[in-house]
């Protein structure tokens, strides 16, 4: 199902599908369900297809006390705009019982754009690299996963390379592999999807 309106367009060549990657998070409910179905959505919409999903991580939350989080990671195709890409995203997020109330506050979903190819944009509502990605040991861990290649574009260093020198400044961010990731059609590597960009 596309959460886009037949009138959301702009000016790119719709044959054009790029990669991107999307950080996923949760913890209300029967988190590691809603993760797996927040994916199918993206998956099924049109304009986007999965290429890679990596295993579920449970995270200790930051901020007031509330439930561990379970964090996942995947990379797509799409024919989106980032901003397209996003206002997909965002209303994914609703329709899951997304309500923004606090910064740090319990998340039904969490879904954050954090790379678009090799893309740096930094306008209202919208900054790609996210700008915590390299910050963060719980998105860093299952993007290694399944993009550890993928070169981060403003500090032109692999993903890996980011956790590498992440996990010797911050090992108190501990991260926690609850199952392998789920079996699935998808492509095995980032890499397919950087070789298709083109259909």
């Amino acid at each position: 199902m596309s959460y886009l309106s037949k009138t959301d367009s702009d000016d790119r060549d719709r044959t054009t599908w790029l990669p991107a990657a999307i950080a996923l998070g949760s913890n209300i409910g029967e988190s590691q369900k809603t993760l797996s179905a927040a994916i199918e959505v993206i998956d099924s919409a049109t304009h986007t297809t999965v290429v890679a999903r990596s295993p579920f991580y449970k995270t200790a939350a930051v901020g007031p006390p509330q439930p561990d989080y379970i964090n996942a990671c995947i990379t797509i195709k799409t024919a989106l705009s980032p901003q397209q890409l996003l206002r997909h995203l965002l209303a994914i997020e609703k329709q899951f019982g997304r309500v923004r109330k606090e910064r740090w506050g319990p998340r039904s979903l969490d879904l954050d754009l954090l790379l678009y190819d090799s893309h740096i944009i930094d306008i209202p509502g919208l900054t790609i690299p996210h700008p915590r990605l390299h910050e963060r040991r719980f998105v860093l861990v299952p993007l290694t996963d399944i993009a550890p290649k993928w070169q981060h574009p403003i500090f032109q260093t692999t993903i890996e390379a980011c956790l590498a020198k992440l996990s010797k400044q911050a090992l108190d961010q501990a991260t926690e592999k609850i199952g392998p990731a789920p079996p699935t059609s998808y492509e095995s590597s980032y890499e397919s999807s950087y070789e298709s960009q083109t259909v």
